[in-house]
């Protein structure tokens, strides 16, 4: 009788401590909205496209709409926290009649969980020249749009001339 005593204790400490690891496991993001069957790729793609289409047509508003509420932007002056602050900063890019440069992703990576993205690609000039690389991570936030919650662009550099 003893050792089913025995057995039994030691079956429901492994049952205890299995249970116990499982609750400190880490869960995976809940998703307000479904992503099961949906072709995330193709919305990021969508959502990068409308964000750079905030720019060409001048509309200050909408462009914040994109930024997550807690986004970050760096910048040449250190990183823009927050919505309000990446929307105060980049208003002087909306005030001329044409946008200073536009973008377009090319490349577009979602993780298997649907919940972040990244966008890369070029940035031009209003002539057409290559002056620099947007890097963004997106999040697919609990209204189902997605949203920038990191952007940090980088200038071109300059080819190496040869002698």
């Amino acid at each position: 009788m003893n050792r089913f005593v025995i057995v039994g204790i030691v079956a429901c400490l492994a049952l205890a401590a299995g249970a116990g690891r499982a609750a400190d496991a880490p869960k995976a993001p809940a998703s307000a909205a479904p992503v099961a069957g949906r072709d995330l790729a193709s919305e990021v793609r969508a959502s990068e496209r409308a964000f750079a289409k905030t720019m060409a047509d001048r509309n200050l508003a909408s462009f914040g709409d994109y930024v997550a509420e807690e986004g970050v932007f760096f910048g040449g002056k250190g990183p823009l926290r927050g919505r309000a602050a990446v929307v105060a900063a980049w208003t002087r890019l909306f005030q001329d009649k044409e946008a200073p440069f536009s973008w377009e992703p090319e490349t577009v990576e979602v993780l298997p969980s649907g919940t972040l993205a990244l966008t890369s690609g070029p940035v031009h000039d209003p002539k057409g020249a290559l002056i620099g690389t947007f890097n963004s991570i997106w999040r697919l936030e609990p209204d189902g749009r997605w949203r920038v919650v990191f952007d940090r662009g980088c200038e071109v550099c300059a080819p190496e001339k040869k002698p």
